[in-house]
């Protein structure tokens, strides 16, 4: 459809008879456009460089008017690029380029005003003209050099791909929302290894001739006026480097002296103009410089001084209408870009989808994920839109680059009609509006800084001396020596500490300071508590990561107080890798629970942006050690039972070991080819079997296999038998999931209960395992298969596997046989590991042994009667006992009491403290921990609960098993 019939709108004129009246100028067009009248006469009221435009060339305008936009748009861009093609002379070339920004300026501006294209259009057919009058310019410059036999591509006819230069679009131009009179951000790079450039020709002197002549080109003031304004100041060191720099040197600049305000400009980079898969290949290797794997919170601030300064130097310091700046004023366009842009440097390195370049689009994926609310993404979307919008039309005045709204009361008044609004008021009420909305949201980000005193009163710790003020302050919060708090709070300070050294450490210790000595008050024991936290900063090789997050989420203070408190396991790995508090700052990052899809696609994400085999192992380590931190954490704050950390900690391990099995059999095949009719089938046993892990504990694995029949060996360059494939196939799982790398281990593996044990092979053919199960397993065995389950591999065979399982397991076989050698296992544990200890919660008298035991021997004597009673978890498996009548109702109590209460306690103890300890001899802190966790007013009522718990199950032991 034309221009004319698509219109939907018109400025208004402030003199619409004096307007009206100069349509005579453009002779008999206006008569031939009776419904693009309303626009022309606002355009001649209120643009006079579109105007201008009109008058220059109305049979221009004439052909605009009666076209589709978009049409004529691609026929301006077709014209431009056959007329830069034949130009003979750089004159030549600059009239065509010229005439192209005309054409499309006026197209742009009428489609714009006339209500015939939204802005994404607007932006997006800016930013198109942008990208081709770049890429012609630099067609023909270099069409040039190979006409001078300076520069030799390998298809002359385009001469840009292979060249090794690379023109990287910035701003608004990188994200495909250039405005209306923008200057274009550009950074020019050049690999000298692959330009093809003559022999002895110096690469610098090259490119940088050839970058000056593509500012000129593009941005000279001829009679046909300029292209675009070029500004390359974005640049590496801009004050210090040439125009064009190398890949090596700006890859070392970003990876030793880059800044975060760089980053953020980075994000909106395109290849716009030159060898674009080369500009690609730059922009994936410079990505570990912009998008960090942690929660980068360090971000906020540097972005934050940013906009201040722009305040402080600018003077936009309030919401005003006339001379508002919409750009960089408070309530513009930047902090809607700052919003989104901070917020995508702190969480982009761990999700990929927060990575684009468009601010609108990123506003509904950060909603998306999480990070903001659905408001938010509304109100700054629309608010977004109407800023832009009046932006453009201040630019389309004068095509000046302005941003300002007219302070002069006429020049307003005029500009209030051109851009659709009858009186200054409602033009200031729809402004206000939309400024304070920005303002509302980016200040919720951005200024809710922490305090730098105490609500609680004074709180100095400069000099040598102690300040009575702050001692009765710190008495009033609870610490019973306050001198001792002051003395240590000063030590920090004079960095005694590694991680006080810097300055930065410091300084943002100073901030903290009172947040933090408020949060460890709120627990019972002050003292204790900055004890500990002082021992957490002399392990530390540096606080700035920690402070960071911690001034940034103050809310994060009272976890880490309550770590403090009673997990001394917690605080170690805080110690060691701060970053796994992003965890719980993460809004996805408690949403998967025992959700294995959604939490094998995170860990896949995640291991994505890894650069090989040894760098996936890493994040590995660093994905699950993050999500079993945060388990942990929510289970001492209650968020968690104990039995849902156990299922999700079995969760998180059988969805790491199917990533890992993945992993190393994409090695394995690489290097051995893969064998014909190849399946793997990885059972968890014990705990992992039975979704009951705890933080620290062994995954007991057994891995089956099977082939196509006659395979002799793999298909690859060295090839293997099948039982050498599979036994390094499970040697190098193992190691994945095992050996220490840079990041630490990942989980120990116990592969003792395959067949045969430690003499056994690591994996064995489906066969021989049905064939060891059904003739030659002992009790024991069959015992430790009732807790199996297939957690990765070939599906076929995993269901194969669970069949045969099955199959073993409803076979009948004799009770009292059965039960004898449960009993004689029992007693030998016994003498093994010792029963008398009440506080070995498992392997006591009436311990967690006993009721797994008892489980175990229901199941084999029962399931051949009852098949549903099969089950790989105690609890489940104690439940569908009592359901199939084989348990009675109050022995089922017991036991299923005694299963919560000792997995409950054994959960917490291992989070806390990593191994089973003498509970009597526990920190206070963890014993009231553990009595509030069961219901029990205090630890002294939570012993006696477990003696009679243990009585009881023993009872109940002897009269089933004997």
């Amino acid at each position: 459809m034309s221009l004319e019939r698509s219109l939907a709108a018109a400025p208004l004129a402030a003199r619409t008879k004096q307007a009206a009246a100069r349509l005579g100028e453009l002779g008999g067009l206006a008569a031939a456009h009776p419904a693009a009248e309303a626009l022309l006469v606002g355009v001649a009221a209120g643009s006079p460089y579109l105007w201008e435009l009109c008058l220059a060339d109305p049979a221009r305008l004439d052909r605009l008017l009666r076209a589709d936009p978009g049409e004529a748009l691609d026929a301006a861009l077709a014209v431009a690029r056959a007329a830069c093609e034949e130009a003979g002379t750089l004159d030549d070339a600059m009239r065509a380029l010229r005439r192209l920004k005309q054409e499309a300026a006026l197209l742009i501006g009428l489609a714009d005003l006339g209500g015939v294209w939204g802005i994404a259009e607007v932006t997006g057919a800016l930013t198109r003209t942008a990208d081709a009058a770049t890429s012609l310019a630099l067609r023909w410059l270099l069409a040039e050099a190979v006409r001078a036999g300076r520069f030799l591509p390998p298809d002359p006819a385009d001469p840009e791909r292979g060249s090794g230069l690379v023109v990287l679009a910035m701003g608004k131009h990188g994200a495909g929302e250039l405005n209306y009179s923008s200057d274009i951000d550009l950074i020019v790079l050049y690999d000298p290894d692959i330009a093809p450039l003559r022999e002895g020709l110096e690469p610098n002197p090259f490119f940088v001739r050839l970058t000056q002549g593509l500012v000129r080109l593009l941005s000279e003031r001829t009679a046909d006026g300029y292209v675009f304004r070029v500004d390359l100041r974005l640049r590496p060191d801009p004050g210090a480097t040439a125009v064009a720099i190398s890949f090596a040197a700006a890859f070392g600049y970003y990876e030793s002296v880059g800044q975060n305000w760089e980053r953020a400009a980075l994000i909106k980079a395109r290849p716009c103009a030159g060898d674009k898969a080369a500009g690609a290949e730059f922009l994936r290797g410079i990505a570990p410089f912009i998008w960090r794997r942690h929660l980068d919170y360090a971000a906020i601030a540097d972005v934050h001084a940013m906009k201040r300064q722009i305040h402080v130097h600018k003077g936009h310091g309030t919401i005003a209408v006339a001379g508002h700046d919409l750009k960089l004023g408070r309530g513009g366009i930047r902090e809607i870009e700052f919003f989104v842009q901070t917020q995508q440097l702190i969480a982009g390195g761990r999700n990929p989808q927060l990575r684009g370049r468009e601010t609108v689009a990123m506003l509904a994926a950060l909603c998306e994920a999480g990070w903001i609310t659905a408001q938010a993404r509304d109100d700054l979307t629309e608010a977004y839109a109407f800023l832009r919008g009046l932006e453009h039309r201040l630019q389309m005045v004068a095509d000046e680059q302005t941003h300002a709204v007219p302070a002069d009361p006429e020049r307003l008044e005029r500009f209030v009609r051109f851009a659709g609004y009858r009186s200054r008021s409602a033009f200031a009420a729809a402004l206000v509006r939309r400024l304070e909305t920005v303002q509302h949201h980016y200040g919720r980000l951005f200024e809710a800084a922490p305090e730098l005193a105490g609500s609680a009163g004074s709180l100095v710790f400069t000099g040598k001396d102690d300040d009575p003020e702050t001692l009765k302050t710190l008495a009033g919060l609870g610490f019973s020596a306050p001198a001792g708090v002051a003395e240590t709070i000063r030590g920090w300070h004079f960095g005694r500490y590694p991680a006080m050294r810097s300055a930065r450490a410091r300084e943002d210790l100073t901030e903290l300071t009172p947040a933090l000595l408020e949060a460890l008050a709120r627990d019972r024991r002050p003292d204790e508590a900055l004890l500990a936290f002082d021992g957490l900063l002399s392990r530390m090789p540096s606080g700035y990561q920690l402070f960071s997050i911690l001034r940034n989420n103050t809310r994060l203070l009272d976890t880490l107080a309550r770590i403090l408190a009673v997990a001394p396991r917690l605080a170690e790995i805080v110690a060691a890798r701060p970053h796994v508090l992003d965890g719980l700052l993460d809004p996805a990052g408690a949403g998967e629970g025992t959700d294995e899809p959604a939490l094998e696609e995170r860990a896949h994400a995640a291991l994505a942006v890894a650069d090989g085999y040894e760098d996936r192992l890493d994040l590995a380590r660093v994905f699950a050690r993050e999500r079993l931190f945060v388990i942990g954490a929510r289970l001492l704050f209650g968020d968690l039972k104990p039995l849902q950390a156990a299922a999700e900690i079995s969760a998180l391990a059988a969805v790491m070991v199917r990533v890992l099995v993945a992993l190393v059999r994409a090695e394995l095949a690489a290097a051995h080819g893969e064998l014909p009719g190849g399946a793997v089938c990885v059972l968890a046993m014990g705990k992992l079997g039975g979704r009951e892990l705890t933080a620290t504990s062994d995954l007991d694995l057994i891995v089956v296999y099977d082939h196509a029949p006659g395979a002799v060996e793999s298909t690859g360059p060295r090839p293997l038998a099948p039982s050498v494939w599979f036994a390094r196939l499970t040697q190098r799982l193992i190691a994945a999931l095992s050996a220490p790398t840079a990041q630490g281990a990942l989980f120990s593996v116990d592969m003792r209960l395959r067949p045969s044990g430690r003499k056994g092979p690591v994996a064995l053919h489906v066969d021989a395992f049905g064939d060891y199960q059904r003739t030659e397993a002992w009790t024991w065995e069959h015992m430790a298969l009732t807790r199996a389950r297939a957690v990765a591999g070939d599906p076929a065979l995993q269901a194969r596997v669970g069949a045969l399982i099955a199959e073993v397991l409803t076979t009948p076989r004799d009770a009292a046989k059965t039960l004898r050698d449960i009993g004689e296992m029992r007693r030998l544990l016994a003498e093994e590991k010792g029963e008398q200890d009440r506080w070995d919660l498992k392997q006591a008298a009436g311990g967690q042994v006993d009721v797994e035991f008892v489980a175990q021997a229901l199941q084999l004597v029962h399931a051949p009667r009852h098949s549903a009673m099969l089950a790989t978890n105690t609890g489940a498996a104690l439940d569908r006992a009592a359901a199939a009548g084989v348990l009675a109702a109050g022995d089922h109590e017991v036991l299923a009491g005694a299963w919560r209460l000792y997995g409950g306690l054994t959960q917490i103890v291992r989070v806390c403290i990593g191994a089973d300890i003498d509970l009597s001899e526990a920190p206070d802190a963890l014993k009231s921990l553990l009595a509030e966790s069961c219901g029990e007013p205090d630890f002294k009522v939570l012993a006696a609960a477990i003696a009679e718990r243990q009585k009881a199950v023993r009872a109940i032991f002897r009269s089933i098993v004997g």
